[in-house]
């Protein structure tokens, strides 16, 4: 009896950490889903003209590095917002967790990618 108890309480264990931790990785992309139209025109404005003035208006680069959709491919979507998030340290780039939340980075990743912002 000791042994199925400890086997059932092994598995209980490891399911509880593969749900905690799907649900670490899905939470990100379901606040991305829920960004009203108004936060989404918004942080398309913020996008072009904060970022633009280091990335170029047109996001081909400038003091910082081009964001266009070919420049974006081959890295990591999660990274990327972490950069937005917490900038990079001993570069102009600054933070902008203080004021856009981890899905709202994940969705401007989203459309730098597919480049469906319109900075033409």
């Amino acid at each position: 009896m000791r042994k199925n108890f400890k086997q059932w309480l092994a598995n209980k264990s490891l399911l509880t950490a593969l749900v905690l931790a799907l649900a670490v990785v899905v939470s990100p992309f379901a606040q991305a889903a829920d960004i009203s139209p108004e936060r989404q025109k918004a942080l398309i404005h913020q996008l072009i003209q904060d970022c633009g003035s280091c990335h170029g208006l047109t996001m081909k680069g400038g003091l910082g590095p081009a964001l266009r959709p070919q420049d974006l491919e081959d890295k990591d979507s999660e990274s990327l917002a972490d950069i937005i998030l917490e900038g990079v340290p001993g570069t102009p780039m600054p933070p902008w967790d203080f004021e856009i939340s981890p899905g709202e980075a994940l969705w401007l990743v989203k459309i730098m990618k597919e480049g469906t912002f319109n900075a033409q």
